[in-house]
């Protein structure tokens, strides 16, 4: 009874609301956006917002492991007193830097490519009234498909790459050029004690120092040396975190492990491929804090 239950969400009001999502973005960015239907505010973010956007793998029957694409807008506050810490790598904050708590997330999750993405990371801004935001940043992994439809969406966001995806890079090139354990790690540390407090120049100078042929992959930390300077004007972590910007896309990667895979990406599972995106928009609206409004819209 509850399989069937849920079966009934997922093929009946999930196609609801995935039809009602992809009918709002038809009316904004392919007909005339000045008569299409307003987009409701909903739990908005008044002041400081961050939104990131990521993808995940789920299985498709007959199509193997595809990728499906998430936004995440949360709203950001300084932490308090009692929720503060040292950064997840064990660094510390300086007195005059202020420690960023996300909350109140929400999600927009589909099968889609990156263009389609970008329709729906607008339309989810709209809903959390990020226009209107005093100061919105956007951490996320560096992918050049997520820089870009951020920037096509909200030009004036902060854009971050993600400090753990900055620190595996710095790592990585490490263990693949540095074969003593202790040089290695005194190595990476510097460079990333270095990434840490702005100092961009050593950074590269330092980078352009290593000896790539050591690796089993040349080219591949020639690609790794190169990430670092293709996106060095976002990563000035220091100015960052005296802004107050969260530096670490956690929200969204959380989001695809607790929205997307806690329900999709379950051992044998595999979903046939029209019930995909009605899954993930009743999954988006659930995990969203939307549901029962989402449910009284489509009824």
């Amino acid at each position: 009874m509850l399989r069937d239950g849920m079966r009934q969400v997922t093929q009946e009001w999930g196609k609801k609301v995935d039809e009602k999502r992809e009918q709002e973005a038809k009316e904004q960015f392919d007909g005339n956006p000045f008569a299409a239907t307003e987009i409701e505010v909903v739990a908005p973010i008044e002041q400081q917002a961050s939104l990131s956007t990521d993808g995940g793998f789920v299985h498709v029957r007959g199509q193997g492991g595809k990728e499906v694409k998430m936004v995440t807008i949360s709203s950001v506050r300084p932490k308090k007193e009692t929720e503060k810490g040292t950064h997840p790598d064990g660094r510390r904050y300086k007195p005059y830097e202020p420690q960023m708590m996300l909350e109140k997330h929400s999600y927009q999750a589909g099968w889609w490519d990156a263009d389609k993405m970008g329709e729906h990371q607008y339309l989810e801004g709209l809903r959390r009234n990020l226009p209107n935001c005093t100061r919105i940043s956007s951490p996320n992994d560096g992918a050049r498909w997520i820089k870009r439809i951020t920037k096509e969406n909200f030009p004036d966001v902060t854009q971050i790459v993600d400090w753990f995806h900055a620190s595996e890079k710095m790592w990585h090139i490490g263990k693949e050029t540095i074969a003593n354990k202790q040089e290695r790690s005194q190595w990476v540390t510097k460079r990333l004690d270095e990434l840490w407090l702005g100092r961009l120049s050593c950074v590269n100078s330092e980078l352009e120092k290593v000896n790539t042929t050591r690796a089993i992959d040349p080219d591949d930390i020639e690609t790794c040396i190169g990430y670092f300077r293709r996106q060095q004007d976002r990563m000035k972590y220091h100015q960052y975190r005296i802004a107050g910007y969260p530096i670490g896309s956690g929200a969204v990667e959380s989001g695809i492990n607790n929205v997307v895979h806690h329900r999709m990406k379950r051992q044998g599972r595999g979903w046939h491929p029209d019930n995909v995106n009605p899954m993930l928009a009743a999954l988006s609206e659930l995990h969203s804090g939307r549901f029962e409004r989402t449910w009284a819209a489509t009824q």
